[in-house]
């Protein structure tokens, strides 16, 4: 019995559900919180004993006026910083190149050496604070400027905790900002793994990620499928380096979006958990518990977010972190309500943070353990699910893998027939959006956003053109050959880019002589 609606991966939706929708054994397939295969939750008294880490994505202008809000975040209650990069950041280029032009401090923060990390993180107790840095084509570089600012405040790398996205083969589906090829992208990724082992071992290596692709359009099953897949070639590239999967798998982390469709997500979290803990534990061969715990960070949609009647994405952000806590997440940013408009702005990154204390502090949600499990809907859409990535996951292997997916186009093919989809639904009404194509009004109240002053881009230039002026261009020259000689052999990369940085190279010299060595990427016109 089915009223023809249908969830977002496509599977069909009943009226009502029951114990004829749970095939036999859901006890073996669900185990216990903190047990294989994980469908429960990573741990086992989950909230109970602690709520999520709660996060709030920020970056803007300079690192002085994000050095600001971080300080106004924490004195607010959030747990964790979470760091927004500029595009010229993000793509490894200075703010005085020619191609940052228009784009320094837009999206996020300016960092171009280690004087703008030192700034970023003024102040800031690196030894009892969680970073996350949502960059990843030069996310190693970023990680030794912050490393090198800890060392500089007396706290050794083994004294840091947090996360680098550092997951690049995403960017060839769906979000564009990588700068190599992908071989040399994974050896970058296999060398950041087996350094953080070493010098900052609480670290976690990489955040592989499935937001960006559903913020292009993929459905859930998508989303999970596309995710593991690129997890099984870190995993595989991690192991072609000489790295015992023990060694590096407890230090992956996942990153998830979380959609309005409650009871979908809860029950995407559910089967990506189990799905992830099995291939581990079968293919890999992993040992440690924590190399088959799939431990992720969960933004709420900001592709679900409107410009028109900004404030009813309050309610939004509400329902989507309500199912990202729901289906076990270890972490949570929740979108400001303004994003649709501009960069939010104080008060309404303050609302964001609320809305995740509310969640902690004045429901149930923290009393018990996975509250949705055995309910009939949730575990046959979970079974649904799992169903669907994996037939999409041997897709992608009958390619050969990610990587040699990702060169014929096919996820990207798969994504952009899915986010076309949703807006030809969007477009006639079959796909309700509240304020956008119904419950409209015509006088939207004026909504004044917050703004980057475009004087940002001089004042960086002229800071590196101090800083270059300033610092010794005899040690830089040398740290950054050793760099091109590494980059060119086999050794490990980021020893030499470490000593390159101290020296107060920047980050578009390093990445420069990593572009000179293996190149850049450019996609095939195929697709």
């Amino acid at each position: 019995m089915s009223d023809g609606r249908s969830s977002e991966s496509g599977f069909p939706i009943k009226a009502v559900y029951g114990p004829v929708d749970v095939p036999e054994g859901l006890d073996t397939r669900l185990g216990a919180p903190g047990r294989f295969p994980y469908t429960r939750g990573v741990y086992p008294t989950m909230y109970t004993s602690r709520p999520w880490t709660m996060r709030q994505y920020a970056g803007f202008g300079t690192a002085a006026e994000s050095n600001a809000r971080y300080h106004q975040l924490l004195a607010a209650g959030t747990m964790g910083l979470s760091v927004a990069f500029d595009l010229p950041t993000q793509m490894g280029y200075d703010s005085d190149h020619p191609i940052a032009h228009g784009e320094v401090g837009k999206v996020g923060v300016a960092i171009d050496s280690v004087e703008d990390m030192r700034t970023l993180f003024d102040g800031i107790p690196l030894d009892r604070v969680s970073t996350s840095m949502t960059i990843n084509a030069p996310g190693s570089v970023l990680l030794l400027l912050y490393q090198l600012v800890a060392e500089e405040s007396g706290v050794a790398g083994t004294g840091l905790n947090g996360t680098i996205q550092n997951d690049i083969l995403k960017e060839y589906i769906a979000r564009g900002t990588y700068i190599f090829p992908p071989k040399p992208s994974l050896r970058l990724v296999a060398d950041t793994f087996a350094y953080c082992r070493k010098e900052v071992p609480r670290w976690n290596t990489i955040s592989i990620s499935g937001y960006h692709m559903a913020e292009a359009g993929a459905t859930p099953a998508q989303e999970i499928a596309f995710t593991l897949a690129n997890g099984i070639a870190y995993v595989r590239a991690a192991l072609a380096a000489g790295l015992a999967v023990d060694d590096f798998a407890p230090r992956l982390s996942f990153f998830f979006v979380a959609r309005t469709t409650l009871l979908e997500e809860v029950a995407k979290f559910r089967a990506a958990r189990r799905i992830w803990a099995n291939l581990m534990r079968d293919e890999f061969g992993a040992e440690d518990p924590k190399s088959l715990m799939l431990r992720f960070h969960t933004q709420t949609a900001g592709v679900q977010l409107t410009a028109q009647q900004p404030e009813v994405n309050l309610v939004r952000v509400a329902v989507q972190g309500l199912a990202a806590v729901l289906g076990g997440t270890q972490s949570l940013h929740t979108n400001s309500f303004d994003e649709a408009i501009a960069l939010p702005t104080e008060k309404a990154a303050r609302l964001a943070l609320r809305t995740q204390q509310v969640l902690a502090y004045e429901t149930d949600l923290t009393a018990t353990v996975d509250p949705f499990a055995g309910s009939y809907v949730v575990e046959a859409m979970t079974d649904e699910i799992e169903a669907g990535v994996r037939e999409l996951m041997d897709r992608v292997a009958g390619y050969g893998g990610a990587v040699d997916a990702i060169e014929a186009g096919f996820q990207k093919r798969e994504i952009e027939t899915s986010a076309y989809r949703i807006a030809q639904e969007i477009d006639s009404g079959d796909r309700v959006v509240v304020g956008l194509n119904r419950f409209t009004i015509d006088d939207e109240e004026p909504y004044e956003p917050l703004r980057v002053d475009p004087a940002i881009e001089a004042a960086q230039a002229a800071r590196l053109a101090r800083l270059r002026t300033e610092r010794d261009a005899g040690a830089v020259e040398r740290s950054l050959a050793d760099l091109r000689t590494a980059a060119s052999g086999t050794e490990n990369v980021l020893y030499p880019m470490r000593e390159a940085l101290r020296a107060r190279a920047t980050v578009g010299e390093v990445c420069g002589v990593l572009r000179e060595v293996w190149g850049t990427y450019r996609p095939s016109d195929r697709f």
